[in-house]
């Protein structure tokens, strides 16, 4: 790939990744989140196949909101293939900073070896992981995509009550679901799907929104 479409990639990546932290409740500066192909250039460079910017140059490390102990760590990995030593190494960084959640940016793939170090060491410390290619877009912003909100548990407990239904009765969506990935939902946790009704197909924007349906799925 060339320079100049590795850093195009690369940028697309960051700013997902951004959203992505913001949409989980994380501390995210809106120059982040609106940084120009230009700004992103100016910032790490734009010659990726000389190291400009390398992939650790990328690393993040954020803060959420309501909690400054909860922190996360985003790491993208030089190595195309990530083995278990490099899990480890990670897993250190993680204990000694006292961080306990961390997203891996991976060119390829994990080592059976490794997806079992990932395995082993949750629930202490919970490292997730996605290929380049599935952050180059932000799935949450798909023209096919409703709006997907992530209830709290009081939220959760409202619903259930409004409607008189237990948990299991409730519709399922999966963990691996694409969009529960980029929210990093849990299990037990419920999403609200706003979805408008089908004869709403207006494309002005200043047109009144007409009705939505509302659906709500347990994460599985």
């Amino acid at each position: 790939m060339s320079d100049e479409n590795e850093t195009n990639k690369l940028w697309k990546i960051r700013v997902t990744l951004m959203e992505m932290c913001r949409a989980r409740g994380y501390v995210v500066d809106d120059d982040e989140i609106n940084l120009s192909l230009q700004g992103f250039k100016d910032k790490f460079g734009d010659r990726p196949g000389s190291g400009r910017p390398s992939r650790t140059d990328l690393n993040i490390q954020v803060f959420h909101s309501t909690d400054v102990n909860d922190q996360m760590f985003i790491f993208f990995p030089e190595d195309a293939k990530i083995g278990v030593k490099i899990i480890k190494e990670y897993c250190q960084r993680m204990k000694c900073e006292n961080v306990k959640r961390a997203i891996l940016v991976l060119q390829g793939g994990l080592t059976p070896s490794a997806k079992q170090a990932i395995l082993t060491m949750a629930p202490a410390y919970v490292i997730e992981y996605f290929l380049e290619n599935e952050l180059v877009i932000n799935v949450t912003k798909h023209c096919l995509v409703p709006e997907h909100i992530v209830l709290t548990p009081d939220e959760k407990m409202a619903v259930l009550k409004k409607y008189k239904l237990q948990e299991h009765q409730l519709n399922r969506i999966v963990m691996n679901d694409p969009v529960c990935r980029f929210f990093g939902c849990k299990k037990g946790q419920v999403i609200q799907i706003n979805r408008p009704c089908e004869d709403d197909d207006s494309e002005d924007e200043n047109a009144e929104k007409g009705p939505t349906t509302v659906a709500y799925r347990l994460v599985v």
